[in-house]
């Protein structure tokens, strides 16, 4: 259950650590997973050693986000229990998130760990090839 202020992992190689639910999108009190969110960027990754004067400029040009932008993203981990319609219940660790742009389409090309099968029904499948396994 992802509702506002809530602190979420951002898992796609966009250049965002941790990023914050503004918004719920569709007039929902709370997202599950799938569900399309707004965030606000609020810790970047570094990528790759930063040592020496050309390496922060290489580092900046890898991120696609910076701190503070406003971005849309779908939910793809919850910490909430969910029980799927075969009776099974399903419990991540964490509060997961990947950054999409307005017109749906991932930010990143890579994804960090697994996502919910969820998304198959929720016609995200561009995310659910960029993942490795999904659960």
């Amino acid at each position: 259950m992802i509702q506002l202020k809530t602190m979420l992992n951002c898992i796609d190689n966009s250049g965002a650590a941790i990023v914050e639910c503004v918004n719920v999108m569709k007039m929902k009190r709370h997202a599950k997973i799938g569900d399309r969110i707004i965030v606000v960027v609020q810790k970047q990754r570094n990528f790759g050693p930063e040592s020496g004067p050309g390496a922060s400029v290489s580092t900046t040009a890898a991120n696609k986000v910076r701190r503070g932008d406003i971005r849309h993203a779908v939910v793809v981990r919850t910490a909430k229990k969910l029980q799927r319609p075969d009776g099974s219940v399903v419990k991540f660790d964490d509060n997961a998130c990947v950054l999409i742009n307005k017109a749906g389409e991932p930010i990143g090309t890579r994804l960090n760990g697994i996502v919910g099968t969820e998304l198959r029904k929720m016609k995200w499948s561009k995310i659910l090839s960029l993942a490795p396994m999904h659960l």
